[in-house]
């Protein structure tokens, strides 16, 4: 089961084009810091304006350079069912640990489609899925009695939860029989989550304080919620300065301060205000990061 900090990683890009030695520096930074694990291609990653060559060639990228050493969570959601079986067999064609699937997004489908949907998947992959949901995003919310359903399929092994309702892990708990993989969405709620039975957070911020997220989830898992709070509170202005304006712009900019890659985003993403890059300087300085 996967657990701790758990890095939604960026796509770093120069002159329009994936930086492939950009994404490789990132990775090693991150088994330098103590990450648990590596999600690329999600929404951090901006997935939604990769092309299926570029979303395939970064997830071998970051395979490769993992190495084994941390789990790799290929992102390979879509809302085309049959596109989203294909990001599945290439992550597990290329040696990912697993695949996490959002979807819904436009189309819209209800619950049973939703159901349907995973159980699709589940039919076509022996990798273990994670279910993404984030309905700020998709528009639709998989509630908990279908992730239940989704529980019951014998792939779908967690979830990645960005509704930022504290409720749901118990909810679901109450529910789903199995052992099951909680992991928060959202870095704000990460430590609540936890108290209510998560094992870790995929994370925004950890891409750029991997170290203290890091740390936050170790605490956690030690069941050290006043020391895991401590560190929450320091962690808390940048969480908000990176989300201050759509991300990934903020995290990507403020990677690019330590020296990883470039602020550049694909369009519709555009730079930040002078404002909020002045926040993130701010902010970054007053944890010593920079």
């Amino acid at each position: 089961m996967f657990h701790g900090s758990i890095v939604a990683l960026i796509t770093p890009f120069i002159d329009g084009i994936v930086d492939e030695k950009a994404l490789a520096k990132l990775v090693r930074f991150h088994l330098e810091n103590g990450t648990h694990g590596i999600v690329p291609v999600g929404t951090t990653g901006e997935a939604s304006t990769l092309t299926g060559s570029e979303h395939k060639r970064v997830v071998e990228i970051v395979v490769n350079e993992v190495s084994g050493q941390v789990p790799v969570i290929a992102g390979a959601g879509s809302n085309n069912t049959i596109e989203a079986i294909q990001y599945a067999d290439h992550a597990a064609a290329v040696g990912a640990n697993s695949v996490l699937h959002a979807m819904g997004y436009y189309n819209r489908p209800n619950q049973e489609g939703i159901f349907q949907h995973f159980r699709a998947l589940n039919d076509a992959t022996k990798l273990p899925i994670v279910a993404y949901n984030v309905p700020a995003r998709t528009i639709i919310d998989i509630l908990p009695e279908t992730m239940a359903r989704l529980a019951a399929l014998d792939n779908v092994i967690g979830v990645k939860d960005a509704t930022a309702d504290l409720s749901r892990p118990l909810k679901e708990r109450l529910l789903i029989s199995k052992e099951f993989c909680f992991l928060s969405g959202e870095d704000i709620t990460a430590v609540a989550y936890n108290v209510h039975g998560g094992q870790g957070c995929i994370s925004v911020t950890a891409n750029i304080a991997p170290a203290l997220c890091s740390e936050l989830q170790n605490a956690c898992t030690q069941q050290q919620f006043k020391q895991a709070l401590d560190i929450q509170l320091k962690l808390m202005p940048l969480h908000q300065a990176l989300f201050a304006e759509p991300s990934p712009a903020g995290v990507k900019y403020a990677s690019s301060l330590l020296g990883l890659n470039s602020a550049n985003c694909r369009l519709p993403m555009v730079e930040l205000t002078t404002e909020t890059k002045q926040i993130i300087r701010s902010t970054m300085e007053s944890l010593q990061l920079i």
